[in-house]
């Protein structure tokens, strides 16, 4: 459709793992198999310029002999892209198992260069995972530094945090199950605590294993962890070792009657929504159930505030594995564990100029206690979205909040493992922690059914990409004139970027004229908002009649797709001569789907004409009007007879003699069939077909057969023995008739 570009690289496959939006230079980057491309976000595909960027020499011949799989592993897939300076990009990719990482220079706005510099091509390790789809997360901080969470071996067992690049030592996280135990990481973002940049800090959101006391199983839990930006490590411990990384639990669950909360455990993306207070982001999370009773997906929304006070609390501490954990009661070692060096952390008699400088105390009780004891809990201490009911798995997640009418709201889009995305918005009622959820589209943006793994939003430009392995897509946040052409439709689609203008559905403007603005995303009355804009009762006869055959005594279906997804659908009938509608009455044979009435076995008595209506918010309408005909069976058995046991080959099939030996073209026949308005020789030119198949291929064997016995080569045979006439030309896998 026009609402959406489909880009799958120059070679047709783009093995895509991960995109850069750069609105600043109206360009759109891509990592894939091999390849980086640089797109124009006004351009067309065409017009995309491509580096092309495989292993080094002998490296995948290496990936291979160490058993890797030539077609998914050994390649260098592109994973990492971010801007470093004005002018240039950080590239890493995976190097069939040797990571890599480069340079791309892409220019000053308004240039449409791209390169990739060959000297500054070096190793990636601790940078870019080895693996082309293992979770990692990272993001450059101060426009060199780069931090990333990932395992940093072969073997995928070296889990950690990392700090490269920059001038500054690199950093990373101990190998100690107390840090982080088999992490997945989700997301990385710089988000500073105050205006002193000597306190800002990298946020980390995890998933690890954990080991209860009472249990010898591991249980899945997600986290946030954070570290300073200007840490140094210590001087005699934790040397080249984070000193101030501290972790907590996210809690993201629905409370139970009986008291028992349903937990979401698994953290599969994170979304930070920007605030005109850069220090105080909302953070939006989508988790999944890691259950086996039942499946499930939740969004959670974080305050900054909730999560800086969990970070300001008390440790978490036991004294061996096999006790509870408790809140440390005992004495904490100043400067405070996780605190950054800066003015805030000075005394006139104690300078901390850097990590290096705090005492081994604090660094020792920072390497044994790690996490806090309270949990991070989201806003309203529940979900804002629960999905139990789908049945795709929810993947991906960005949000835009959107000034409409009536306040403002938060639309969320949500990427499946189907190769489709949900736009949904959460109705906050007023004066309470309830909300409404309306799915507003579902939108199928790939034909496969292949999972979403990278979404990011263009507020900007109103549109959404969305990335998979088969490539990218550019989507439209809306499409307004799809809801319909009368006000009431436009106002019960509840979409807060359409309004009514006055003469059709449109995008709604925040700066625009009020008068003429007709929008009511919240209650969807069409009755209060169109009351002067013609609004009608609805009658049967507003749509146009569709004309439907159906044969007696086989399944037929009558379509009918709502506009709105929230409406309810009525079916009627209209049997001739009565001038009554009746209600369909549904059972066993007659089925009522989501896309329309299902006839299982049609009767007789089922002709007539039907009408699909719509209810929602008392506002009624017709969507579809079908004129069911059926077509009665001993019509259909004159039309096409059959012999006793419906044997048609057998019946058919004349003696091999009998078949007409002059070759005929096949498409001589297609085109009589074309042109012939009769049903049954089409059933006589597939039987011909059939029949003359078998006579051939039973004379075929035979002869092979006895040349065999002959003790002559079949093979020569078969080369030496073609006929030099004209050659009966014939469709693939269709035997000459």
């Amino acid at each position: 459709s026009n609402r959406s570009v489909l880009f799958f690289g120059h070679r047709g496959s783009l093995g895509f793992r991960c995109l850069y939006l750069d609105e600043y230079r109206d360009r759109l980057f891509l990592g894939g198999k091999d390849v980086l491309y640089s797109l124009l976000l006004d351009g067309a595909a065409a017009a995309a310029k491509e580096i092309y960027w495989p292993p080094r020499p002998g490296q995948t011949e290496e990936c291979l002999q160490k058993g890797k799989d030539p077609g998914t592993d050994c390649a260098n897939y592109i994973r990492v892209l971010h801007p470093y300076n004005r002018t240039h990009l950080l590239a890493c990719g995976t190097g069939a198992f040797h990571p890599v990482c480069s340079f791309v220079y892409v220019g000053h706005r308004g240039e449409h260069t791209f390169s990739l510099d060959p000297a500054s091509v070096e190793s990636g390790r601790g940078r870019c995972p080895h693996e082309p789809s293992r979770a990692f997360a990272s993001t450059v901080i101060g426009g060199w530094e780069l931090f990333a969470g990932l395992t940093a071996d072969f073997l995928g067992r070296d889990a950690g945090v990392f700090r490269s690049m920059g001038s500054r030592s690199a950093l990373r996280t101990e190998v100690d199950q107390r840090l982080l135990h088999d992490p997945k990481f989700v997301a990385a973002h710089l988000i500073p605590d105050n205006d002193d940049r000597d306190n800002d800090k990298a946020y980390f959101f995890f998933t690890e294993k954990v080991v209860e006391a009472d249990s010898k199983e591991h249980a899945i839990v997600s986290r946030v962890g954070r570290v300073c930006v200007n840490d140094a490590g210590g001087q005699r411990v934790l040397v080249n070792k984070w000193s101030t990384f501290n972790k907590a639990r996210l809690v993201c669950s629905v409370p139970g009657p009986d008291g028992i909360d349903t937990y979401f455990d698994e953290l599969e993306d994170v979304f930070l929504l920007r605030t005109k207070d850069r220090k105080s982001p909302e953070i939006y999370a989508l988790f999944s159930t890691v259950s086996h009773v039942f499946r499930g997906s939740a969004v959670c929304v974080y305050r900054m505030a909730d999560i800086r006070e969990v970070f300001n609390g008390p440790f978490a501490h036991r004294e061996s594995p096999h006790h509870q954990w408790a809140a440390y009661e005992g004495r904490v070692p100043y400067p405070r564990p996780g605190v950054c060096p800066s003015k805030t952390t000075n005394q006139p008699r104690r300078q901390y100029g850097t990590t290096k400088d705090f005492p081994d105390e604090v660094l020792h009780f920072a390497r044994a206690h790690p996490l806090m004891f309270q949990p991070v809990l989201p806003r309203h201490r529940r979900p804002l979205l629960v999905k139990t009911d789908l049945p795709q798995r929810l993947r991906q997640l960005v949000v835009d909040r959107v000034e409409a009418e009536d306040g403002q709201q938060d639309v969320l889009f949500l990427g499946t493992d189907a190769g489709s995305v949900l736009k949904v918005v959460v109705m906050q009622k007023t004066s309470s922690a309830v909300t409404e959820e309306v799915i507003l589209e579902e939108l199928q943006v790939f034909k496969m059914p292949v999972p979403i793994t990278q979404m990011e939003i263009s507020v900007k430009r109103q549109t959404l990409y969305v990335g998979s392995s088969l490539g990218v897509a550019q989507v439209r946040l809306h499409q307004c004139e799809s809801y319909g052409t009368a006000c009431a439709e436009c106002c019960l689609a509840r979409d807060p970027y359409c309004a009514w203008d006055g003469t059709a559905c449109t995008h709604h403007q925040p700066s625009g004229k009020r008068r003429q603005r007709r929008q009511d995303a919240r209650q969807a009355n069409p009755a209060h908002q169109c009351l002067d804009q013609n609004l009608t009762v609805d009658d049967f006869e507003s749509v146009e009649e569709k004309v439907l055959y159906g044969a007696e005594d086989n399944s037929t279906f009558l379509e009918c797709v709502p506009r709105s997804p929230q409406a309810s659908v009525q079916w009627f009938v209209q049997r001739p001569p009565d001038e009554q509608r009746d209600e369909v009455k549904t059972d066993e044979r007659i089925v009522q789907t989501e896309q329309g009435l299902l006839f299982r076995r049609l009767h007789r008595h089922d002709a007539g004409t039907y009408y699909c209506k719509t209810l929602e918010h008392g506002f009624t309408q017709t969507v579809a009007k079908t004129a069911l005909r059926v077509i009665p069976s001993q019509q259909l058995a004159h039309s096409f007879p059959r012999g006793p046991g419906d044997e048609l080959p057998a019946l058919l099939c004349p003696e091999p003699r009998l078949l007409p030996q002059a070759p005929k073209s096949w498409f001589k026949d297609i085109m009589h069939l074309v042109s012939s308005p009769n049903p049954r020789r089409v059933e006589e030119y597939c039987a011909r077909l059939w029949c003359g198949s078998r006579p051939q291929h039973r004379k075929s064997k035979l002869a092979q057969a006895k040349l065999v016995l002959a003790g002559v080569d079949v093979a020569k045979k078969g080369r030496t023995g073609k006929a030099h006439g004209e050659r009966n030309r014939v469709p693939r896998h269709a035997p000459a008739a």
